[in-house]
């Protein structure tokens, strides 16, 4: 959120251990509504503009793809949830829609052999 004051800012950043960035996506300053990410990838409102989906995709280090859900909302948050192995869409999202969040999720290559193997890869690297 662009007006999140320095306090809060750092806040974040040192509880969670990440980076901040202050963004705006299509011009709407509620970030966590028009957008769904993941390690493998990212959907984003509809009307974000080429230039802020290749600065967006260079911070976070994943693929982004303009989308919408549940025929053509642009409010993403509010119509799927995905992590890195499933995603969940409404009800009337379109086999289109459906199409670009397994593409963008890269859920076709979610298998549970790879799911348990980097599962196990991640706890040990933690434990280390």
């Amino acid at each position: 959120h662009p007006d999140l004051d320095r306090e809060t800012e750092e806040l974040v950043a040192d509880v969670l251990g990440v980076e901040v960035f202050r963004q705006t996506i299509a011009g709407n300053v509620l970030v966590g509504s028009y957008c769904s990410f993941s390690n493998q990838g990212g959907l984003v409102h509809p009307q974000t503009s080429i230039e802020d989906l290749d600065e967006l995709s260079s911070l976070l280090q994943v693929p982004l793809v303009a989308g919408t859900v549940n025929r053509g909302s642009d409010v993403i948050a509010a119509g799927m949830a995905a992590n890195d192995w499933i995603a969940f869409c409404g009800l009337d999202t379109t086999a289109t829609e459906l199409q670009v969040v397994e593409s963008v999720f890269k859920l076709r290559n979610a298998q549970p052999a790879n799911i348990v193997n980097e599962m196990r890869s991640s706890l040990i690297d933690s434990m280390m």
